[in-house]
């Protein structure tokens, strides 16, 4: 794991020599970002955070610390007894809050009182994001990416899934964005990452990954959804070796019909979808849409959506950005199960060798 530094120079603790990683912050603190892989035992919840503050700044500070010590006490005798009860004697924890200040420091003392050799994360969660920003700016330029191409529906995202299967380095950034990356790509069920979880989650894969072997990844916008790809990581992913797939409209049809067939079943949300697209397109040609799924034309409308949107916008993308997609060999794709998958990914793996 690569050493990350804050601002001041100071190396921030290596995560991987703990055996936990415990964020003390308030729910909607860890909810908007966590290092990842870290579990949220909160000294203080998001009502309890705001009462101690209100306490501290109409009262006093000596009533509010107080009332926060009642508070912090009574929530850590609560993780200790449901979580860390089971602990061995020689589990090493990592306890960060967003400075590195109080709250970290009570965990860390009772833990310590307990016997429990535990660590505070210096300078917190705040300098873990300063040290992720960092990173983000230069990590990506050390690797050498594979971006498998092809057009919308041609099974890109199933054959990195096959990648990732056979044990090769794959960043799949449409997993970790939980977004398919188009108009109608929302997951459901599933809410995407915030754009600083996003960034943790890719900060995380890339630097466990090797610098001398290749990471597999599928062509992407500059947006996924309603996050952001960071720069550098897109600018080094455009500078990659392209790999071209190709299938034939039949199959690509049926993929995106079985990928969203959730919206099939929801056609209020696939109309409001839609209409996204009126600014692009006018009112008559989204009427025409509408009109397909009112009356249930699915094979129509995906067929539309595939020739009007999808691969115009795709083939100008795509062409920007990898210069050489019209040269290189193409892969076609016959099926879109499990085993033509793997057989296209063993052939992508060998070639690369």
């Amino acid at each position: 794991m690569l050493p990350l530094q804050s601002h001041d120079g100071t190396n921030v603790t290596q995560l991987r020599d703990f055996d936990e990683l415990i964020d003390v912050r308030t729910p909607s603190e860890f909810s908007e970002d966590h290092i990842p892989g870290a579990i949220n035992c909160p000294v203080l919840d998001d009502a309890e955070r705001k009462q101690i503050g209100t306490i501290y700044k109409q009262v006093s500070s000596f009533e509010a610390k107080k009332i926060g010590a009642t508070l912090v006490a009574r929530n850590i005798a609560h993780h200790i007894e449901k979580i860390f009860i089971t602990r061995q004697k020689d589990w090493r924890p990592l306890v960060y809050c967003w400075r590195g200040g109080n709250r970290s420091a009570a965990m860390v003392h009772v833990l310590e009182q307990v016997g429990w050799h535990a660590g505070r994360l210096k300078g917190g969660y705040k300098s873990y994001r300063a040290a992720v920003i960092e990173s983000l700016s230069k990590l990506p330029k050390r690797f050498q990416f594979r971006v498998i191409c092809g057009p919308t529906g041609s099974g890109k995202s199933r054959l990195i899934q096959a990648l990732d299967l056979l044990g090769v380095q794959v960043l799949n950034l449409e997993q970790l964005a939980a977004h398919r990356g188009s108009v109608l790509g929302s997951l459901p069920d599933e809410p995407q990452p915030t754009q600083k979880m996003f960034e943790s989650l890719i900060w995380s894969k890339l630097q466990r990954f090797d610098a001398k072997e290749p990471v597999y990844v599928e062509s992407e916008s500059k947006k996924i959804g309603k996050v952001r790809v960071p720069d550098v990581l897109l600018d080094t992913m455009w500078r990659g070796q392209c790999i071209r797939i190709e299938a034939d409209a039949s199959l690509r049809a049926a993929l995106l019909k079985e990928e969203y067939r959730h919206l099939l079943y929801d056609p209020e949300t696939l109309l409001q979808k839609l209409g996204i697209l009126t600014s692009l397109y006018g009112h008559d040609l989204i009427d025409c849409w509408k009109g397909y799924v009112a009356d249930r034309q699915w094979d129509a409308l995906v067929m539309e959506l595939l020739e009007r949107h999808y691969d115009p916008a795709y083939r100008k993308s795509t062409l920007k950005h990898y210069p050489q997609y019209q040269d290189v060999p193409i892969l076609h794709v016959s099926a879109m199960g499990d085993a033509e998958m793997r057989r296209l990914a063993q052939s992508i793996i060998s070639g690369s060798k």
